[in-house]
C-alpha cells in the first residue's frame, strides 16, 4: 500500500479509537464507563475552556452525545403549572439549534418545588432519537431534521399515574423494542414498544403501585440477557423478547423511593436506596435467578449504615462500592459484606440531605459531578478517596427543597462524549473540553 495512504489509515483508526458518543443515560451499557483515551489529567489552572454555550429552560435531564449532535429536553413556563416541554438538537461542534419540536404540558400533580421540566435523557438508536417527558409523554423523532415518526401518551393511552416526581426513567433500547417504565395500569408497569412504528410489543409487572424513577438496565446472566427493572416493590428480571418475568426479589422504597440505576457487576448486582439502604445480589449462573448476599440492617435516612443513595448511582469496583449516601458523604464499602470501610464529605463538601454526585469512571480514576456545579477528578480505592484536580463547571440553579450552602443544586448527569463533557442546568446547556493539550 501507498505509505501515504497506509498513514492516513492509520490515523483514521486512531480517531476512531478514541471517538466515543453517549447515546443514553450513563452512555454506553448505561454501565457509567468512559472509554476515551486522550483525556487531560488535571484541569487548567484558569478552569475547562467551554467551547460553546446555549441557553437553555427548565429541566433535570442530561444530554445524549450521537452522530454530531447534542439531544436535550427542557420546559419554558407559559401560566404554571402550565407550559410547553421541547425536544431540541444541537450541532455538537458548535452548539448551533439544528432543530426542535415543542408540546404542551400541564406540572399540575407534581411536587411545587421540582416542576421545572423534563427528567429523562434521551436515547439515540439508529438515526432516531426517543425523549419520555415528566408528564408520560414518549416520542421518536428522526435525529436528522427531528420529524416525528410516532409518539404514545401513556397516561391518556394506558392510564399511566405520572408518579409526584415526574416520569424520570430513561427509554432503553434491545433490537426493535424500546424498553420503557410507563407505569400503565393492567400490569403494564414495564412495556415494551416497537421502536419502528410505535406498536406495543409486550407488558409487564403490576400497575398497583408507583413506578418509581429508575431507568431499566440490560445484563447477561445465567445464559440469557435480562432486562433489570428496580421498583418501589422490589428488583425485577424481565425476558426481553416476550416480557415474562423471570425473578424478582422484593425491597420495599417508601414514596416510590427507587431512583438511581441498578449496578451490574457479574454475578453481582446492587440496589440502593434513600431509607432502605443496599441490597446486594448474586444472579445464578447457569440460569435466571437471583439470591440476596446482602442487605442493610438500618432504614433510617439521618443514622444510615453502609451506603443510602437516592439520585446517585454507586459504582462496584472490584471488591469495593463507592458510593454517596443520604446526607452527601462519599462511603467505600466492602462489597462481600456491605460495612463501611470509609467515608468523606470532600465530594460534595457540606452535609446535607439529598447532596448528591455523578460519577463515571474513565480508566484508573472518576470524574465526579457534584450538585455545587464542580466537576472532580479523583482515584478511589479501599485505602480511601484521593483527589486529584477540581474545578467549576456549571452554575446549579435548582431548588433543592430544603437549606443548602449554594442555594441550588445541579442534578444533572453529564454526557462525556469525544473527549468533551456536555452538561446542563436551568438556563443555559454548555459544551467543554476534556482533551489532554487543548488549548
Amino acid at each position: 500500500m501507498n505509505p501515504c495512504r497506509l498513514t492516513a489509515v492509520f490515523c483514521l483508526l486512531s480517531t476512531l479509537q478514541w471517538a466515543e458518543d453517549w447515546p443514553q443515560y450513563r452512555g454506553q451499557d448505561r454501565a457509567g464507563v468512559w472509554s476515551e483515551t486522550g483525556i487531560l489529567e488535571t484541569f487548567p489552572a484558569g478552569g475547562l475552556k467551554v467551547k460553546w454555550r446555549v441557553p437553555l429552560g427548565g429541566g433535570y435531564g442530561g444530554p445524549a452525545v450521537a452522530g454530531g449532535k447534542v439531544f436535550v429536553m427542557d420546559f419554558r413556563p407559559t401560566t404554571r403549572p402550565k407550559g410547553i416541554e421541547r425536544a431540541l438538537a444541537f450541532d455538537e461542534k458548535t452548539g448551533k439549534l439544528l432543530w426542535s419540536r415543542e408540546w404542551e404540558v400541564d406540572y399540575t400533580g407534581l411536587a411545587t418545588t421540582y416542576a421545572i421540566g423534563p427528567r429523562a435523557t434521551p436515547t439515540v438508536d439508529g438515526g432516531r432519537v426517543y425523549f419520555f417527558g415528566s408528564m408520560g409523554m414518549l416520542q421518536c423523532l428522526r435525529a436528522e431534521d427531528g420529524k416525528l415518526l410516532w409518539k404514545r401518551d401513556v397516561v391518556s393511552e394506558f392510564g399511566a399515574e405520572v408518579p409526584v416526581w415526574g416520569m424520570a426513567a430513561a427509554p432503553l433500547i434491545d433490537g426493535r423494542r424500546l424498553i420503557c417504565l410507563a407505569g400503565g395500569k393492567g400490569d403494564s408497569k414495564v412495556m415494551a414498544f416497537d421502536k419502528m412504528t410505535g406498536a406495543v410489543l409486550w407488558r409487564a409487572l403490576s400497575s398497583d403501585f408507583e413506578p418509581g424513577y429508575s431507568a431499566p438496565i440490560l445484563i447477561q446472566a445465567g445464559g440469557q440477557r435480562q432486562i433489570i427493572q428496580w421498583h418501589p416493590q422490589g428488583v425485577a428480571s424481565l425476558d426481553p423478547e416476550t416480557g415474562k418475568r423471570l425473578w424478582e426479589l422484593p425491597i420495599v422504597s417508601p414514596l416510590g423511593g427507587s431512583v438511581a440505576a441498578p449496578v451490574w457487576d457479574g454475578p453481582r448486582l446492587l440496589v440502593s436506596s434513600f431509607t432502605q439502604g443496599s441490597m446486594m445480589m448474586a444472579l445464578d449462573g447457569s440460569r435466571p435467578g437471583a439470591s440476596v448476599l446482602w442487605r442493610g440492617a438500618s432504614r433510617s435516612e439521618t443514622k444510615p449504615d453502609g451506603l443510602h443513595s437516592l439520585i446517585s448511582t454507586p459504582f462496584i469496583d472490584g471488591d469495593h462500592i463507592y458510593g454517596i449516601c443520604s446526607y452527601g458523604h462519599l462511603r467505600g464499602l466492602d462489597a462481600r459484606t456491605g460495612k463501611q470501610v470509609w467515608e468523606t464529605l470532600d465530594v460534595t463538601s457540606e452535609r446535607a440531605r439529598w447532596a448528591a454526585a455523578h460519577m463515571v469512571r474513565n480508566r484508573d480514576r472518576y470524574f465526579i459531578n457534584n450538585d455545587r456545579g464542580e466537576l472532580i477528578i479523583a482515584q478511589l480505592s479501599p485505602r480511601g478517596y484521593k483527589e486529584i484536580a477540581r474545578t467549576k463547571l456549571i452554575e446549579p440553579t435548582s431548588n433543592p427543597g430544603n437549606r443548602r450552602e449554594a442555594g441550588a443544586v445541579n442534578w444533572v448527569h453529564p454526557a462525556y462524549a469525544n473527549r468533551h463533557i456536555f452538561t446542563r442546568n436551568d438556563k443555559e446547556l454548555i459544551c467543554a473540553s476534556l482533551e489532554a493539550g487543548a488549548r
